[in-house]
């Protein structure tokens, strides 16, 4: 491919652990021209309204706050930009990059100009719930719960510094359970794009491993309109996610599982994700597995990018 014909790319937060996912995933590709920035003027206003003014798409791996400043900073009314920090998740005239979810998605994220990378915790309760709430089988006043297991890079660096550290807090040794107040972040985009009116209990768990998730919803049938069976209920996921690269659907009823058990770190280095429907005909738990860091955050940052390039979707991606 031509050196004029190459996407302009640039990364604001190249240091970060998302950032830096999404920098090697460009290594091997050779339709897009990475604008690099000095790492003395990374936080310099005017060093990076330049870059982003310069590229075609800007990728934004910064804290909410900082993200909102870079989305100021454009004066070219053609960049794009794909977001993956909270701050635009919910907002008007930002399309949310989980493209599976329907038709409306995916063109939204081929013709916008604003995309939002779904949280990681969110698109395993989302994968899980949205199907449901679209298909009528669950209702929207239905009190959802979900508890998530995830490694700590989803903590960032400070969390992979305290993780990694020779010598550290034993509580550390343990899963931990955090956002105890109910406040977690991805809240309002699990409320939001799900369509539920109210916001979910959820309770993230952290461990001592690296990368990967397991986020799970417990639910009772006799609330649900149809599909009250889990091999029923695994039915209605694989045609509704039918066709879809990233989204597979277990419809052994976790037999393949390991003694039985769902492990949080059985699809890390994947970018794509997994669900599992268990239990019975009065309660069943719908999971989904996958990695934080690939189809919860670089990986799903990327598959935007190729729709919006209108490549193929799993272009530079591990499925």
């Amino acid at each position: 491919m031509s050196e004029s014909k190459k996407t302009k790319i640039f990364i604001d937060g190249s240091e970060g652990t998302t950032g830096l996912r999404i920098y090697d995933r460009f290594k091997e590709r050779d339709d897009v021209e990475l604008l690099a920035i000095d790492s003395d003027l990374r936080k310099d206003p005017q060093e990076r309204a330049r870059l982003i003014n310069s590229s075609d798409i800007t990728f934004l791996c910064l804290p909410d706050a900082a993200a909102r400043e870079s989305v100021a900073l454009i004066a070219n009314e053609n960049v794009r930009v794909i977001d993956t920090s909270t701050a635009h998740r919910t907002e008007s005239g930002w399309a949310y990059g989980f493209p599976e979810l329907s038709k409306g998605h995916r063109e939204a994220i081929r013709a916008g100009k604003r995309i939002a990378v779904p949280g990681c915790h969110a698109t395993g309760f989302i994968s899980a719930v949205y199907p449901l709430i679209a298909g009528g089988i669950l209702p929207k006043d239905y009190p959802v719960s979900a508890f998530s297991l995830t490694g700590y890079s989803g903590g960032g660096k400070k969390m992979i510094g305290e993780y990694s550290a020779t010598y550290r807090e034993a509580e550390l040794d343990a899963p931990r359970e955090y956002a105890l107040t109910q406040q977690h972040k991805h809240l309002r985009e699990m409320k939001a794009v799900t369509g539920l009116d109210r916001l979910p209990l959820f309770s993230p768990i952290v461990a001592d491993y690296y990368s990967g998730m397991v986020v799970s919803v417990p639910l009772y049938t006799d609330y649900f309109a149809k599909c009250k069976k889990p091999d029923e209920l695994r039915a209605y996921y694989a045609d509704y996610y039918r066709g879809e690269k990233f989204i597979r659907v277990d419809e052994t009823g976790g037999a393949e599982l390991y003694g039985g058990m769902l492990a949080g770190n059985t699809l890390a280095g994947w970018d794509g994700l997994k669900i599992y429907v268990t239990g019975n005909d009065e309660r069943i738990v719908v999971s989904a597995q996958f990695d934080n860091l690939g189809k919860g955050a670089s990986g799903a940052a990327i598959q935007c990018l190729n729709i919006m390039l209108g490549c193929d979707e799993a272009k530079g991606l591990q499925i």
